[in-house]
């Protein structure tokens, strides 16, 4: 037996919870009741013989949708403090709790954040939880109805909290929102389209491919019990364009994007090893830790190949090094799949097959198990452990992305020990330093690199991203009223297009096809 150090920090216990509208069972929760069934499912999934609750001295809650952006009110109310609202319902108090950024990596980065501290003997035991009650919410505004999600914390600690902001730094992109990319669905199909300039395909055949990748997640989706959409779906029935799989902003049907309307609650549990013994929880429970990376991309106007995103690759590159694995070592694997984009850019790096025999989820994927926020990878991770227990020192992968691509974190688990006495094992990634500059605002000229065209109900606008002739990066809107324009952006293959560019009344970079 290896001799594993009182301060090791060890995944004890993970717990999700979900329920889909009108199904049996369903009570409508709100987002604070949810987390805390997560976080007691954790609890009990521990195993723990004592107050594993009283034992949490740090809990983070993720930042719901509803609250991840300045100036939106939540519909129906919230906690005045969200954090302990959770951590009451199971009757933890912990001295410090912690309301985190907006990101899809947040979950994921924590872990590598808590795991550390417990190393270094700042921590004992920490939670991080969250959750979304998104279809509920529509279920009741579609009624007219207005429960009451407010909730006055109380006691001595009831305004105690660590607010770490919305984190929005690196995902205002101001040009690109003036020109209608102001979502994650047009932003990444912009460079979801850059790829498929890359591959020379066009929007029908890479459509499949979109399918051919996404199929095989709605297999595992339908045999999660979590899951919103649990149905088999084939290629052909993910890539064709129909009424009910309506093009959102091209390349991408409406099937193939993260689904947000979701109930859906996950919780980790993390403690030293000194804490799960004294707490009684079985060694069989215990997930070590043997690496997590965190990374910041560069803005999309910025980056110097639109398809790509390094940060994310050397994410994976650096947790895997550091654990001492290859991906051919991992056993299991869950790529954040919010759209495709992010899939393809691991497979297209690491050689992966689509058809990988492993599978390239633990959970069904954003779009057919739920895109639950900012608290997806929680899923993925509480997938993870539950694998590597039942497989004994197999080990899993989970990369989680944020923003537009704009962060990535990654961590690599197994039942095998992990030394962390250098404290090396979390790390955070340097930025890269190679930003495109961009462009002034008097452009008359641009080619075109990438594009989308997003429908939306107040109509159809074409978006494009180019270099102007010093070779800088800007952005505007195609001229869709201009036939030859319309044309070329409509065919799906603008790319590489002469472009004469104006200024328009309302101040946005209009642009014609010129060749």
């Amino acid at each position: 037996m290896i001799e594993v150090a009182d301060t090791t920090p060890v995944i004890i216990g993970v717990g999700q919870y979900s329920e889909r509208v009108g199904e049996p069972g369903y009570q409508g929760l709100n987002y604070m009741d949810l987390g805390g069934r997560a976080l007691a499912e954790a609890i009990a999934d521990s195993g723990a013989s004592g107050p594993a609750a009283q034992a949490i001295d740090t809990l983070a809650s993720i930042r719901a949708f509803e609250i991840s952006r300045p100036g939106r009110e939540p519909p129906f109310g919230t906690a005045s403090n969200i954090p302990r609202a959770m951590a009451g319902r199971v009757g933890a108090n912990p001295a410090r709790a912690i309301l985190t950024p907006t990101g899809g990596q947040t979950n994921q980065q924590l872990v590598g954040e808590f795991a550390a501290a417990i190393a270094a003997g700042e921590s004992q035991c920490a939670a991080i939880v969250g959750a979304e009650a998104i279809s509920t919410v529509l279920a009741h505004l579609a009624k007219g109805e207005k429960p009451d999600w407010s909730e006055e914390v109380s006691g001595e600690n009831a305004d105690d909290f660590e607010d770490r902001g919305f984190g929005l730094d690196k995902l205002i992109e101001p040009t690109l929102f003036q020109h209608g990319a102001g979502s994650a669905i047009p932003l990444y199909a912009l460079a979801e389209n850059a790829r498929r300039a890359k591959l020379g395909l066009g929007l029908d055949a890479y459509r499949l491919k979109i399918g051919e990748l996404f199929a095989p997640f709605t297999q595992v989706a339908a045999a999660n019990p979590h899951a919103a959409a649990p149905t088999v779906r084939s290629a052909e029935e993910l890539a064709t364009i129909t009424t009910r799989n309506r093009v959102l902003a091209e390349p991408y049907a409406r099937m193939t994007v993260a689904r947000d309307q979701v109930n859906q609650s996950a919780a980790i549990l993390i403690a030293s090893v000194a804490t799960a013994r004294e707490l009684g929880v079985p060694e069989e429970k215990w997930v070590h830790v043997h690496a997590v990376t965190a990374a910041t991309e560069l803005a999309i106007m910025q980056r110097p190949d639109l398809s790509a995103c390094p940060a994310s690759l050397a994410s994976v590159e650096t947790a895997l090094d550091r654990a001492g694995k290859g991906m051919s070592d991992m056993a299991y694997l869950d790529f954040y799949s919010c759209f495709a984009i992010p899939v393809f850019n691991q497979v297209d790096h690491f050689g992966l097959s689509i058809d990988d025999p492993r599978g390239l989820t633990l959970t069904g994927g954003l779009p057919f198990f739920g895109g639950a926020g900012n608290n997806y990878s929680a899923h993925a991770i509480a997938e993870a452990v539950v694998r590597v227990r039942g497989d004994r020192d197999r080990f899993a992968l989970v990369g989680a992305n944020g923003g537009w691509m704009s962060k990535y974190a990654t961590g690599v688990y197994s039942t095998a020990p992990a030394d962390w006495s250098d404290r090396d094992r979390y790390t955070v990634l340097a930025e890269a330093k190679d930003a495109v500059p961009l462009g002034a605002a008097d452009c008359t000229r641009a080619e075109l690199e990438t594009y989308t065209i997003s429908h939306t109900k107040s109509g159809s606008k074409a978006i494009w991203i180019g270099r102007d002739e010093a070779g800088c990066r800007v952005a505007g809107n195609a001229d869709l009223d201009d036939a030859r324009t319309r044309d070329a952006f409509e065919r799906g293959q603008p790319f590489g297009a002469r472009l004469n560019v104006a200024r328009s009344d309302d101040g946005r970079l209009m642009a014609k096809t010129i060749g």
